[in-house]
C-alpha cells in the first residue's frame, strides 16, 4: 500500500503541491518560533529575556500550529474530494476501506516528511530575523546568540507530521466508509451536505466563542489588559465555527443571491450558481481561510487599538508587558496575513488548475472563454463577500466585549478604515487569484485538457 501511495504521488504530484506549500510554510512558522525556546535555553540569557522568548514562542507558536492544522486539513479535503471518482473505481475493484484510507495517509505523510526537511532552512532563517527583531524593538537583551536545535527540529517536525496525519485521517473517514456506487453517486453529484460531525464542531467553537465573549464583557470588565486573555481568543473560535459551516453559509447565500445574479449577469451567473449550489463543500475549503484572514485580523487589530486608546486615555505610559503583548498581537497578525494569504492562494490555484477538464467541457459546448471567466468572477463575488461579512461577525465578538470591558462602551471610537484595508487584501487575494488560475486554465486547447 505504501507503494503505491509513492505512485499515486507521482501521478497527482501537481494536486499535491498546494498541500506541500502549505505544510512547507506551516512547518517553516512552527520551527521559527520553536527555536526561540532553543535560544531561551541557552547560558547567559537573562531572566527577563527567557520568559519573553518562551512566552512568544508558547503563543505564537500554539496558533502557528491551529493554522497548520486547518490549513492541512483544508488542502486535504479539496485534495481528497478531488478524488471522488478514483476512490469509487478502487472500491469497485476491491480496494478494502482501510486500504485507501491507508494509502492516503501514506501519501500525506510522505508529504509532510518532505515539507518538514525543506522547512529547515528558510525556518533557521526567519527565527534569527525574529530574535533581531525582537532585540531592536527591546523586548529581549541584546548580546543573545541565536540557537538553532533540538526543540526546533523536534517540535517543527513533529507537529508538521502530526497534524498532516490527523487531517488526512480525518478528511478520509467519510470517503472510506463510503459504499463504491455511493461514492460514484456522489462524485457526480456533489457535496453541498455537511457531515453531522461538523455540524457539531462548528457548533462547538460557535459556543465556545460566545461564552468567551460574554466573559471578557462581565468577569473581566475592569480587569486591564487581562481581558485580551479571554477576548483574543474569541474572534479565532468564532471564524473557526463559521468556517466549518462554510457549506451551509454557501448554500443559503446562494439560494438568496441566484434570482438577481441571474438577471444581471444572465447564463454565467446560472452557471455559476449551479455550481456553487452543487460543489458548496469544496467552495467551504476557498472560504475558510477568507473568513480566518477577515476574522482574526479584524478583531486582533481593533483590540489593539482599543488598549493603546485606554492607555492613552489614562495618562499613563505602557508598561513592558503590555509593549510585549502589543508585539506578539501585531506578531500574530504578520503570520495570519502571511499563512492566510498562501493557503487562500494554494486553494484557489487547486481548484481551478482541478477544473481545467470542466472549464473545457463549457467551452465545447458554446461558452466562450470570456464567460468562463465572468463565471469564476461571479463565483469569487459570492465568496468574497460572504468570506469577509462572516470574518468582520467573527471580529465584533472581539472587538464589542473588549471594547466594554476596557472603556464601558460596546463599540469603540474608531473608524472603519483598518476594516476597509483587511476586506481589499481579501478582495484581492480571492479574486485576483482565481481569475489568474482560470485564465491559465483555459490556454490549454479544450480537446487537450478534456483527455487531462
Amino acid at each position: 500500500m505504501f507503494g503505491l501511495a509513492l505512485r499515486s504521488l507521482r501521478h497527482r504530484a501537481g494536486g499535491f503541491l498546494a498541500t506541500f506549500v502549505s505544510m512547507v510554510f506551516g512547518a517553516a512558522v512552527v520551527m521559527a518560533f520553536a527555536s526561540l525556546l532553543d535560544t531561551a535555553m541557552s547560558d547567559g540569557v537573562p531572566s527577563a529575556s527567557r520568559n519573553s522568548l518562551i512566552t512568544m514562542a508558547s503563543v505564537v507558536g500554539g496558533w502557528g500550529l491551529i493554522m497548520v492544522i486547518f490549513s492541512a486539513t483544508s488542502t486535504l479535503t479539496l485534495v481528497v474530494r478531488q478524488r471522488d471518482a478514483e476512490m469509487a473505481l478502487l472500491k469497485q475493484v476491491g480496494a478494502t476501506p482501510m486500504q485507501i484510507g491507508r494509502m492516503i495517509v501514506s501519501e500525506t505523510a510522505v508529504v509532510a516528511l518532505v515539507a518538514g526537511l525543506v522547512a529547515i532552512a528558510p525556518a533557521a532563517l526567519a527565527g534569527r530575523a525574529l530574535l533581531s527583531l525582537l532585540i531592536s524593538s527591546k523586548r529581549v537583551a541584546g548580546g543573545i546568540d541565536y540557537a538553532f536545535g533540538s526543540y526546533a527540529l523536534g517540535i517543527g517536525l513533529g507537529v508538521t507530521l502530526t497534524a498532516a496525519t490527523t487531517a488526512a485521517v480525518i478528511t478520509v473517514r467519510g470517503v472510506v466508509r463510503t459504499r463504491a456506487a455511493e461514492s460514484a453517486r456522489n462524485a457526480a453529484a456533489g457535496d453541498a451536505r455537511m457531515s453531522r460531525k461538523r455540524k457539531a464542531a462548528a457548533v462547538v467553537f460557535l459556543v465556545l466563542g460566545a461564552s468567551l465573549a460574554v466573559t471578557t464583557a462581565t468577569a473581566m470588565r475592569g480587569k486591564g489588559i487581562d481581558a485580551m486573555q479571554t477576548a483574543g481568543q474569541t474572534s479565532i473560535w468564532v471564524s473557526i465555527g463559521l468556517a466549518l459551516a462554510g457549506p451551509v453559509l454557501i448554500g443559503r447565500v446562494t439560494a438568496v443571491l441566484a434570482r438577481p445574479l441571474e438577471r444581471v449577469a444572465g447564463v454565467p451567473a446560472y452557471l455559476t450558481v449551479q455550481y456553487v449550489r452543487r460543489r458548496a463543500g469544496r467552495l467551504a475549503a476557498t472560504l475558510m481561510p477568507i473568513i480566518l484572514f477577515t476574522g482574526i485580523s479584524t478583531g486582533t487589530l481593533y483590540m489593539q487599538w482599543i488598549e493603546n486608546a485606554a492607555t492613552a486615555a489614562s495618562g499613563t505610559v505602557a508598561t513592558a508587558d503590555q509593549k510585549t503583548t502589543e508585539t506578539l498581537n501585531f506578531t500574530v497578525i504578520g503570520m495570519l496575513v502571511v499563512f492566510s494569504a498562501i493557503m487562500l492562494i494554494n486553494t484557489l490555484i487547486a481548484a481551478m488548475t482541478y477544473r481545467r477538464g470542466e472549464f473545457a467541457r463549457q467551452r465545447l459546448v458554446g461558452i466562450t472563454p470570456g464567460q468562463v471567466l465572468w463565471t469564476v468572477a461571479v463565483e469569487g463575488v459570492i465568496l468574497t463577500v460572504l468570506g469577509i461579512v462572516s470574518g468582520a461577525v467573527a471580529g465584533l465578538f472581539t472587538i464589542v466585549p473588549y471594547s466594554i470591558a476596557r472603556t464601558g462602551h460596546a463599540l469603540p471610537d474608531a473608524g472603519a478604515g483598518t476594516y476597509l484595508a483587511v476586506v481589499a487584501v481579501a478582495a484581492v487575494l480571492t479574486l485576483g487569484t482565481g481569475l489568474g488560475a482560470a485564465r491559465r486554465a483555459i490556454r490549454i486547447p479544450a480537446v487537450e485538457a478534456v483527455t487531462r
